[in-house]
């Protein structure tokens, strides 16, 4: 006997919240400069950052996602009762269970949603939006709530002038729910394992517990590596997005990739051949790099501040660790 399983019903879905958390404490480059050998002007020709945020000592991961998910739900008028599942994408996260996604949950009173969280370094938050846009177009959930949480600081060596001044704290949701027409693209993923060594942690946590006379594992970046492999790589990804969504450059209103550098971002603006009316991007510039809450960060600055309208599209591009990318399009909230 053959059985046969019913089709799931699709339905649209989009962004229809969201919501960030900035930690108050802003680090400028001349405090970076106290703890590595180091200038303004070679911090800021390099990558384009000015100053950072970083959190405090009760600004936790669970914190300032939870900061940022409530922000995301209170823009979209929904309840936390109402949601179905939260996706929390993480690097930072040194606490392995319970998911931070559940606790996310509790805290916010969506005490009946599912979570679970993601891994995937700075593409985590495209990662996680494409799950949850196939789960609320699939019915699973009608209301989804996706955040990037990052504490970089957690995780990086602030005495590696190598990478200490990119790094930085912060968080950022969106919630994700039914939509009358389409308002997140088909994603496109990637991942180019054989440059695993490009960007990665510097020994194991096994190895540190054999022998604590070492240092912690802490976060070693190749960064002309990484630098070269994303301006070959993202341009044909976005293409992709794009072409997945129907449309192309001239109809963007925004460019949103992973906030890694300045430098990086103008370049790849450039390859896209945006037209001049598609804002891009530079929440770096005074957020740092916060891995996977860098977009939506982003994305709240650009609306905040009027250079994208809401119901533009934009083109969401993150990439990074592994190496590995995903990206979509989606209708602003």
């Amino acid at each position: 006997m053959t059985s046969q399983l019913l089709a799931a019903p699709r339905t649209h879905c989009r962004i229809l919240g969201l919501g960030v958390h900035r930690p108050p404490r802003a680090v400028a480059n001349s405090e970076i400069c106290e703890w590595i050998e180091s200038s303004e002007e070679w911090i800021v020709s390099r990558s384009g950052i000015r100053s950072r945020r970083f959190a405090g000592k009760d600004e936790t991961l669970e914190a300032m996602a939870v900061s940022a998910g409530r922000a995301a739900l209170r823009h979209a008028g929904v309840t936390a009762d109402r949601v179905g599942c939260v996706v929390v994408a993480s690097m930072s996260n040194l606490v392995q269970t319970p998911p931070l996604a559940v606790r996310v949950a509790h805290d916010l009173g969506a005490l009946d949603a599912g979570g679970f969280d993601v891994s995937g370094a700075c593409a985590g938050f495209c990662h996680a939006l494409a799950v949850a846009a196939d789960m609320v177009s699939t019915g699973q959930s009608t209301y989804v709530l996706v955040i990037g949480s990052e504490r970089m600081t957690d995780i990086v060596d602030p005495t590696d002038r190598t990478i200490s001044f990119l790094f930085a704290d912060g968080a950022g949701a969106v919630l994700v729910g039914p939509s009358d027409r389409p308002g997140i693209g088909p994603a496109v993923r990637g991942a180019d394992g054989a440059s695993r060594e490009a960007l990665r942690m510097n020994t194991t946590w096994d190895a540190f517990r054999a022998d604590p006379t070492l240092p912690p594992p802490m976060m070693k970046m190749d960064g002309r590596r990484v630098f070269r492999w994303a301006v070959e790589h993202m341009v044909p990804a976005g293409l992709r997005a794009l072409a997945g969504a129907g449309i192309d450059q001239h109809d963007l209103a925004a460019f949103i990739p992973h906030q890694a550098n300045i430098r990086m971002i103008e370049i790849l603006a450039a390859k896209l051949e945006l037209p001049d009316h598609v804002a891009v991007a530079g929440d770096v510039a005074v957020s740092g790099n916060t891995s996977a809450a860098s977009i939506p960060l982003a994305m709240d600055a650009l609306l905040r501040d009027g250079l994208a309208p809401p119901g533009g599209a934009a083109l969401l591009l993150g990439f990074g660790a592994g190496l590995n990318y995903a990206g979509q399009v989606v209708l602003l909230p």
